[in-house]
């Protein structure tokens, strides 16, 4: 299985490709935009770039790298070999839906369907297509070149065999797989956004303010950001997406999203990506500097 069919260029697909490419496998990158297959690109080259300039990938390593990827802008040229699909798509289910009974009708018989959704059930995904028991999660953390983690989701009818494929395939990306379960939010998500969602109301509460409360989780529980900083990162609508579909699958309130996320998405103020979240980007990626509604 070396020709791996990835649908989507953005943060999450172009890191995905970027790490199959990187190891030896044909990638055909899909996006229905040009210009995000361009922007995507781009990323991979920069992400390389660094590589090289901390020495831990050649010239030569970055234009091998390069020259497995091949684009796409229709889904059915793209996947007309695949071995395996990976999904990254916005995470949006009506969305996901869809491009899986596409996948479901253009594929191969014996290609295995995967999704990146970091919520989204894998069971719901499945009844769509046409092979429910190869239909399958591959929950990779950002930014995927970097990150070990691999969430490995078993649907309900996920074959033994699709599992343990995609379990060594992680493997010799240089990656973790972790074989869960499907339900709501899966493990990552399910531990990591009602924190999240917590902070975000400790600071609606006015407990304490948006660098506080994260110099607390830094120094005090060893974490690496901020949960407030990591919000931003992952962006607000991701986090207020995942949330929802925990709090619909499980309608426990202890996953309803904070009021003061939901108004922040609806007034576009998205983390990184928008350019303000908690903290404001305009002058740096790094959250340096505090947004001016929390001053």
């Amino acid at each position: 299985m070396k020709n791996i069919a990835v649908i989507g260029a953005g943060t999450m697909g172009n890191g995905i490709a970027h790490t199959f490419a990187q190891n030896g496998f044909k990638v055909q990158l899909i996006d229905i935009s040009q210009e995000s297959i361009e922007k995507g690109l781009a990323t991979i080259t920069k992400n390389l770039d660094r590589m090289i300039t901390k020495e831990k990938i050649t010239e030569a390593d970055k234009e091998s790298t390069l020259g497995n990827i091949s684009t796409f802008t229709s889904i059915r040229e793209g996947v007309e070999y695949a071995g395996l699909v990976v999904e990254a798509a916005t995470e949006n289910v009506t969305l996901k839906l869809k491009i899986f009974e596409e996948l479901s009708d253009a594929c191969p018989e014996d290609t295995i369907l995967a999704t990146n959704t970091s919520s989204i059930s894998i069971t719901q995904i499945a009844a769509v297509t046409n092979r429910p028991e190869m239909v399958i999660g591959m929950h990779f953390m950002n930014p995927v070149p970097i990150m070990k983690l691999v969430e490995i989701i078993r649907g309900y009818n996920t074959s033994d065999e699709v599992t343990h494929t995609i379990m060594e395939m992680s493997k010799t990306l240089g990656k973790v797989p972790v074989e869960v379960n499907d339900y709501p939010g899966f493990v990552a998500n399910r531990i990591l956004m009602p924190m999240i969602n917590e902070s975000i109301e400790t600071l609606y509460n006015g407990v304490a303010g948006v660098t506080e409360i994260d110099t607390v989780m830094k120094l005090g529980m060893a974490h690496p950001m901020g949960p407030l900083q990591l919000a931003d990162f992952i962006g607000l609508d991701v986090c207020l997406s995942i949330l929802n579909v925990m709090y619909e699958g499980f309608k426990n309130p202890k996953y309803a999203p904070c009021p003061l996320l939901v108004n922040m998405v609806m007034a576009g103020k998205l983390g990184v990506k928008s350019g303000e979240g908690f903290y404001n980007y305009d002058e740096s990626k790094k959250a340096e500097k505090v947004a001016k509604q929390f001053i």
